[in-house]
């Protein structure tokens, strides 16, 4: 008979990464509600179809601390056009069964409603986990451990100048993976990868046992290539595609292409570069 665990959200993390075959775990950000609902949905599902093994799911809010510009004014146009938390659990049930979709969220939306309440909304909908940003370590235990009842995964970030004890700590509490920031500062495109991308993906590597994934400034398939030979487990790319959603006709059509160019810049080189 098959295990139950097979079923968690934090498995079915855990299965994408190691399916993603030989190159590293491409997951696509898409702002729930942006244009609207409807094609939010239709742009994750593009993701899918472009070669998306994982969606982040943002949740638009009013003040988000680590989103950039363009993250930032799609999420006040979904708000300003009614998307709310209940709309946004929608757009997850619909996307999970394709792909594990992983929640981005702030602390208020998760305690504000009552912290089990928020997370049973959240399985029921087939969601594998949650990201919080302005989550602390100190402060991060009850709600690992509420996810953990639910096979949920509570999937932290570590930044390249966080400190190695803390490092390990967040490590050690990690599920499903780690969310290694590439920069210091919001999200947002950058014309170039950091130097020192390895050494973070490096570090990260060395404090937990579960995937790392580095998202924050990738845009194009060059920088997707590069996040991979630096050994990260995955790359997330978000602003280019949120850049791409407002300013199509085609929204999904636009973000679907995108995400299958970024696949296949993720390739494994011995395929790529077959004749």
């Amino acid at each position: 008979m098959a295990s139950t665990e097979a079923t968690t959200g934090v498995q079915r993390i855990a299965d994408a990464f190691a399916n993603a075959r030989g190159r590293a775990a491409l997951m696509p950000y898409l702002m729930a509600g942006f244009p609207s609902l409807e094609q939010s949905i239709a742009i994750g599902e593009a993701c899918v179809q472009g070669g998306a093994d994982l969606l982040e799911l943002g949740v638009p809010y009013s003040d988000p601390l680590a989103d950039g510009p363009v993250i930032h004014e799609a999420a006040t146009r979904a708000l300003a056009a009614g998307s709310s938390v209940g709309g946004v659990l929608e757009v997850a049930r619909a996307l999970a069964p394709s792909v594990p979709v992983v929640l981005m969220c702030y602390a208020n939306m998760v305690f504000a409603p009552g912290l089990e309440a928020f997370l049973e909304r959240l399985a029921q909908t087939g969601a594998c986990g949650l990201i919080v940003p302005d989550l602390p370590l100190e402060e991060s235990g009850g709600v690992r451990d509420a996810c953990d009842a639910l096979g949920l995964a509570l999937v932290p970030l570590v930044a390249p100048t966080t400190p190695p004890e803390r490092l390990r700590a967040i490590g050690a509490g990690a599920r499903g993976f780690v969310y290694a920031v590439s920069v210091v500062g919001t999200t947002g495109e950058r014309v170039a990868m950091q130097e020192h991308i390895a050494e973070v993906v490096a570090r990260a590597k060395a404090s937990t046992a579960v995937p790392v994934a580095l998202g924050f400034g990738i845009s194009t398939p060059e920088q997707a290539g590069e996040a991979a030979e630096a050994d990260a487990d995955g790359v997330i790319v978000g602003t280019r595609l949120v850049r791409a959603a407002d300013e199509a006709e085609d929204p999904a059509g636009a973000v679907g292409a995108l995400v299958a160019e970024l696949a296949a810049g993720l390739a494994p080189t011995d395929l790529s570069s077959a004749s």
